[in-house]
């Protein structure tokens, strides 16, 4: 991908090969504090593919989590936060008593991890754990802190691996800048 980016794309951060060892990393990390019994939950709609490579590398390490997701957006099409969360679709899998691993693509204002983590526990879970593949800068604090980071992005507008452009570039195998 590095020798043909896309339009308005200025550099690749992390390619295919990095995107892979910083999930694997992280599923090391993350395997010996769940069980099976844990609920993975995804933050759509970005954490798709960052959910589905986790949950892939956490079943090899004998890590078999059921799967829900949480459809929440505080961004919509816009390069900035709304500065508030919009919930499109719950949870649908009971999570009563039961550990929460929330997974998103990126942490940077932290409202949609805030909003899952309460929806979570409102829910009555048990325990909420947190992964993010990435966590930018931010220049005033946030509250929530994710339990797990792969990888800590610059402040830079990103792209690829379920980061998105109004949509756009989301499929993209690395992570890539847009300046």
């Amino acid at each position: 991908m590095a020798d043909h980016l896309p339009g308005g794309v200025s550099a690749q951060l992390l390619n295919r090969d990095q995107v892979r060892e910083t999930v694997e990393r992280m599923a090391d990390a993350i395997a010996p504090r769940i069980s099976d019994d844990t609920v993975a939950v995804c933050l759509l709609s970005g954490g798709i593919w960052f959910a589905a490579d986790l949950t892939r590398a956490l079943a090899e390490r004998g890590r078999l989590v059921a799967f829900d997701a949480l459809w929440l957006a505080s961004y919509g099409d816009s390069h900035e936060s709304r500065g508030k969360v919009d919930v499109y679709a719950p949870m649908q899998r009971p999570v009563t008593g039961r550990q929460v691993l929330i997974m998103d693509d990126v942490f940077d204002s932290g409202l949609s991890l805030r909003e899952a983590v309460r929806i979570a526990r409102e829910a009555g879970a048990a325990e909420v754990l947190t992964a993010v593949f990435a966590r930018k800068p931010w220049p005033q604090p946030r509250g929530t802190q994710p339990d797990f980071v792969g990888w800590e992005a610059p402040a830079r507008y990103l792209v690829g691996y379920g980061l998105d452009d109004g949509g756009r570039m989301r499929g993209l195998p690395g992570v890539c800048a847009m300046d």
